[in-house]
């Protein structure tokens, strides 16, 4: 199973979309919020260069945004 992780914070609509749109799928993901953790959020950045969430990190590749095409082939689901 891939190991995702989701950088987001609470306010960020797009990001409670993302995380619906993977617990339907049934994936399991960790839930990092950027705005209470500093290292998380420079780790985010120094990555991928953005500052705006949600971003996620399946098995070291990153997608920024919503990305759901990119997020179902990082995840193979048809």
């Amino acid at each position: 199973m891939a190991k995702v992780s989701v950088f987001s914070t609470p306010a960020c609509s797009w990001c409670v979309k993302l995380k619906e749109w993977l617990k339907q799928q049934k994936i399991e993901f960790e839930d990092i919020d950027v705005s209470v953790d500093q290292e998380k959020a420079k780790y985010m950045v120094e990555k991928t260069g953005q500052m705006s969430v949600p971003v996620t990190e399946i098995d070291g590749e990153f997608v920024i945004g919503f990305d759901i095409e990119k997020l179902k082939e990082l995840l193979k689901i048809k």
